[in-house]
């Protein structure tokens, strides 16, 4: 069976745009594939973290894709920083990749601004531990958005170098999953700008611990313009409010968006928000009830952790030893 890795960060609380796009895809791949889904606690601390918040955050996005329905009975749910032998090939794949190759990740341009020389050296070189996270486990394949194409092209292109630079075979070189379920979900507040746990305004995301009260209430002020909803897809053009609402309420009734239109053209977006708020907080509530009740019992949590750990280290352990040996450590 082919081998998924795909991991999220745990740098605050999960939304809806993490469920629609990527969790809830996860979900449904864990029937076809092997799955090692982690969570990147070694990537979020490329910027500082405090913590016991971090260590919170950790257990919250860990009861999230449980409650969602990721099985780590079944597969493979664990975190990072655990399992040593993704920080040792991230260094030696630093020892791969080449600076040119880094510089032109353009999510670093992005996150650090104008204040580059300020950023940390794991910001920049976070790529090739991602690279590491894909080729650790020889996964075959990784389900990519458009923001994570360049960091896979970037892990393809190291694991050729190393096979070439060792004259091995020995990375695969890992395919991208797009996945076209997954909904590209954009701030409540602007419909240009995707969705985002680091938005100042709580008002533009849904988060899943959010209660019925919270949701209703934020989609009834996310902002929208003045014309009516259109009835066909083509109506949707130079309106990103419109597409982004519609958008949500297609994917969480799981039906296309041409069926949306159609079904609401020429109404009011009042009346629409309405009909979403109920569908969000009927879609979320089986899976915040058990988040919440996965919460309120973390040792429970940090036992799912540290089961994914070991498996996660035995699948490992194998493959980083072939590492050691074709690089030409000396091993003890």
């Amino acid at each position: 069976m082919n081998r998924i890795f795909s991991g999220v960060q745990p740098t605050g609380n999960l939304h809806l745009g993490n469920y629609l796009g990527a969790i809830r895809n996860w979900v449904r791949l864990q029937n076809d594939y092997e799955c090692l889904y982690c969570v990147v606690d070694l990537h979020a601390i490329t910027v500082w973290q405090e913590p016991s918040e971090l260590r919170a955050n950790t257990r919250e996005v860990a009861a999230g894709l449980i409650a969602a329905g990721i099985d780590p009975k079944k597969h493979i749910l664990f975190n990072q920083s655990q399992v040593p032998g993704h920080a040792e090939l991230a260094w030696i794949f630093n020892c791969v990749a080449r600076l040119g190759w880094l510089s032109r990740m353009t999510q670093f341009k992005e996150k650090a601004g104008k204040h580059k020389e300020n950023a940390s050296v794991g910001l920049y070189a976070y790529p090739n531990l991602m690279a590491a996270d894909i080729l650790l486990y020889k996964a075959t394949h990784v389900p990519v958005g458009e923001d994570q194409k360049q960091h896979l092209e970037l892990a393809r292109d190291i694991a050729q170098k190393f096979n070439s630079d060792f004259g091995v075979e020995f990375f695969p070189v890992v395919e991208p999953l797009i996945l076209g379920g997954a909904t590209r979900v954009m701030s409540l507040r602007d419909g240009s700008r995707k969705m985002s746990k680091s938005e100042p305004s709580d008002y533009s995301r849904i988060n899943m611990t959010d209660t019925a009260d919270d949701i209703a209430q934020k989609i009834r002020k996310a902002k929208t313009d003045p014309e009516p909803l259109p009835s066909e897809l083509e109506g949707l053009k130079g309106r990103p409010e419109a597409a982004n609402l519609m958008g949500l309420f297609a994917a969480l009734d799981d039906q296309s968006l041409e069926t949306v239109c159609q079904r609401y053209g020429g109404a009011s977006f009042s009346g629409f928000k309405s009909d979403l708020a109920d569908l969000a907080i009927a879609s979320l509530a089986p899976i915040q009830e058990e988040m919440r009740r996965l919460m309120a019992d973390p040792q429970h949590v940090d036992s799912v952790l540290a089961e994914g750990v070991q498996r996660a280290r035995a699948l490992s352990e194998p493959i980083l030893a072939d590492v050691q040996s074709i690089v030409g450590f000396l091993r003890a």
